[in-house]
């Protein structure tokens, strides 16, 4: 399982990217669209480091939501 952060990008799509494997990002003009492609280049990254014979970061991320403070 992996955590997966999404949120609307400046030009109008919406961003989607595992903070716990780096540069693994997506995005795509829907939210359904950027986690269906963030699944994807999930996927193909571990496939590529096993490939690679790199090691596979594991997650390591909690996720806290916090008010806007001002």
């Amino acid at each position: 399982m992996r955590q997966v952060v999404i949120y609307p990008g400046e030009d109008g799509y919406w961003v989607a990217e595992c903070p716990s494997l780096p540069g693994c990002i997506s995005q795509a003009e829907t939210k359904q669209e950027a986690v269906s492609n963030i699944r994807e280049a999930i996927e193909g990254y571990i496939i590529a480091l096993k490939e690679d014979g790199l090691p596979v970061p594991e997650e390591h991320f909690e996720a806290l939501l916090l008010k806007e403070l001002l």
